[in-house]
């Protein structure tokens, strides 16, 4: 009786190891993946350009404003998109890559990324990209986490695709407080070039985006890319 239960567990150890085996071979890493820092940006070395960044899962309205207010300044900006929303919003997010603007990840569903496995965070950011590609027939070069959170897994996962990890040098904290002039002075306080600025589609941000702009301009500074900046 105990040799069949011995040879009952082995067959389950034996088991598990080529399920993770195989699970780990798709996703084409070793789920212990050493984090490589060289791909985590928190802001460029161009000097006289900052680079506006939209983290997208809502507000398609907004976003549409947000085109509009930037083609008035002949203005270029970074929108990375939460697969979910991009997956129900379609035609929002051609519209932002027709209009010259480059699109970036910003997950499927908006999780933890710093609680993620590997595997997990493979999992989240590749099929956001697959989406994303598919759908503006572009290639997707920028990761940025949701909340800020990530990990040793999440630099790993992003080395493995390709892609840059993207933070900010500046938090204009929009999606929090709604005050048109709070989110200017963060976004403008201080404000040289190499600066990332974060924002969210938000009305008040809509009606703080003229006055940012404006003030990047007064400044001698001009909107580009992120990719752009980091000479991608």
């Amino acid at each position: 009786m105990k040799s069949k239960l011995t040879a009952v567990v082995t067959n389950l150890v034996i088991c598990a190891v080529i399920a993770v085996t195989a699970l780990v071979g798709f996703y084409g890493g070793s789920a212990a993946a050493v984090a490589d820092a060289d791909n985590v940006y928190y802001g460029s070395q161009s000097e006289g350009e900052v680079c506006l960044m939209f983290n997208v899962y809502q507000n398609a309205n907004c976003v549409r404003e947000i085109l509009g207010v930037l083609d008035d300044y002949g203005a270029s900006a970074t929108f990375f998109m939460g697969g979910c929303w991009a997956d129900d919003n379609t035609d929002c997010v051609r519209e932002v890559f027709a209009a010259g603007h480059e699109i970036g990840s910003h997950g499927y569903f908006h999780k933890d990324h710093s609680k993620l496995s590997y595997e997990g965070n493979l999992a989240e950011i590749s099929t956001s990209v697959r989406l994303l590609e598919a759908l503006c027939g572009a290639e997707v070069k920028l990761f940025a986490p949701p909340s800020g959170a990530f990990g040793e897994y999440t630099v790993g996962a992003c080395g493995k695709l390709g892609l840059s990890l993207i933070m900010w040098s500046k938090d204009t904290i929009d999606w929090r407080d709604g005050d048109p002039d709070l989110i200017y002075d963060r976004a403008t306080d201080g404000l040289k070039g190499g600066d990332f600025v974060l924002m969210h589609p938000t009305e008040s941000t809509v009606k703080a985006l003229p006055g940012i702009l404006g003030y990047i301009g007064s400044a001698g500074l001009s909107c580009t890319t992120v990719s752009h900046a980091l000479g991608e």
